[in-house]
């Protein structure tokens, strides 16, 4: 059974003369352990879609199914449970707390969910990421590099079946970038996590499993790379 189904979605923002329509009746299923990278020119609804996957974003129309589980069927409360348990969000701006250390950001949607921290998982995390010696340190006191590491820390310390990923590298220089689409596939590997990357690089999308393109708010092409 696909872990991800989408159906006939669509998002419009404003109304009348100034309606936009972000999605126009998308479909689509990813399936357990999947590798995709949405790419498409800017404005062409990828962060929206994401956004509306994440449970951030309601759509306008359609259906987002996580696990057999309508998302969009639930209350406010539940789509915030939802989005700590169920869906790890990186973005290309980290988010990070500035007054927290990096132990304390990563372990932050458990502590918020008041659920004991997984001390086994977290210390196999900062191994993973290379943050092991960087644990007290805060956010300013970090390269942009290990702000990145610590935002994909944070997203995988719930072992969220999926991970979703917003330009994750579009502030690395391409050393950085390389590593963190190596974290990323790697949490995608060992973990078996769901991986879904918007990127504008091409070179990323490549190392997907399958490439959804998108142009005004529709699926333009579906491209499997490897199975």
């Amino acid at each position: 059974m696909e872990l991800l189904k989408v159906e006939h979605l669509s998002k419009v923002y404003g109304k009348g003369e100034n309606q936009v329509k972000a999605l126009d009746d998308v479909s689509f299923l990813i399936q357990p352990g999947e590798f995709v990278a949405i790419i498409g020119p800017s404005g062409s609804g990828k962060s929206t879609l994401l956004h509306i996957l994440g449970g951030v974003d309601r759509p306008s129309s359609g259906h987002v199914y996580l696990d057999g589980t309508d998302i969009y069927s639930q209350n406010e409360e539940q789509l915030a449970i939802f989005r700590r348990r169920e869906v790890g969000l990186i973005y290309q701006f980290y988010n990070l707390i500035p007054v927290l250390d990096v132990e304390e950001n990563i372990t932050l949607p458990v502590l918020m969910d008041k659920r004991e921290v997984n001390q086994k998982r977290l210390e196999e995390l900062l191994h993973v990421l290379g943050l092991s010696k960087r644990r007290r340190h805060l956010p300013n006191q970090l390269s942009g590099g290990q702000q990145q590491r610590v935002s994909i820390g944070r997203a995988l310390m719930n072992a969220p079946a999926l991970v979703l990923a917003d330009e994750p590298t579009g502030n690395l220089d391409s050393q950085n970038s390389q590593e963190i689409m190596e974290l990323l596939k790697m949490s995608n590997e060992k973990y078996g996590q769901t991986l879904v990357v918007i990127t504008h690089d091409e070179n990323i999308a490549l190392q997907a499993d399958r490439i959804l393109a998108i142009e005004d708010g529709r699926i333009a092409r579906d491209e499997v790379i490897r199975r």
